[in-house]
């Protein structure tokens, strides 16, 4: 038992309970910071190249926001890494860990605007069809489901399963 009385699953002090949890995140960050950064790589070819001077000048807007966000979800994804440097033996990784998990989530949502944002620029130009949106739509509401939805659900459903046998 902890001090506020919940169970939680393990018999470690908050230093160990630390470790542990900056593990698992930076292995999380890890998955996140590739996609991302292949995504924004991609998405700085764009205006080199020779077609991006024809596209109407609403798909030129939607790309540099998409470009934009891409920027801001990169910084906040790479900045737990550099949180973690600048802290690393000043005996504050609980707070580091609590700090790198909001980045990391405020990462995953700029991630997940930039996404739909190139979806959007990638589908207008490729089809011109009024369709589009509902497209875009639904694979947005197939990211809620599967980065928010699911993993929410599975943590209220199970977390009041542990929470009841334990007590």
């Amino acid at each position: 038992m902890t001090e506020e009385g919940r169970y939680r699953g393990r018999n470690e002090t908050e230093d160990e309970r630390a470790d542990r949890m900056w593990g698992e995140l930076i292995q999380e960050v890890r998955v996140a910071q590739t996609g991302v950064q292949i995504l924004f790589g991609f998405l700085l070819t764009v205006v080199f190249q020779p077609k991006y001077a024809q596209l109407a000048t609403v798909d030129q807007v939607i790309y540099i926001v998409t470009v934009v966000l891409g920027a801001c979800a990169t910084g906040a994804l790479i900045g737990p890494v550099s949180l973690h440097r600048l802290v690393a033996g000043r005996r504050v990784k609980p707070q580091a860990v609590k700090l790198a998990s909001r980045l990391t989530f405020v990462g995953l949502v700029l991630l997940l605007v930039t996404m739909t944002s190139a979806l959007l620029l990638i589908l207008r130009v490729a089809t011109h069809d009024g369709y589009v949106p509902y497209l875009v739509a639904g694979v947005v509401a197939w990211y809620l489901f599967c980065w928010y939805g699911l993993p929410l659900w599975a943590r209220r459903r199970h977390s009041a399963r542990s929470d009841d046998s334990a007590g």
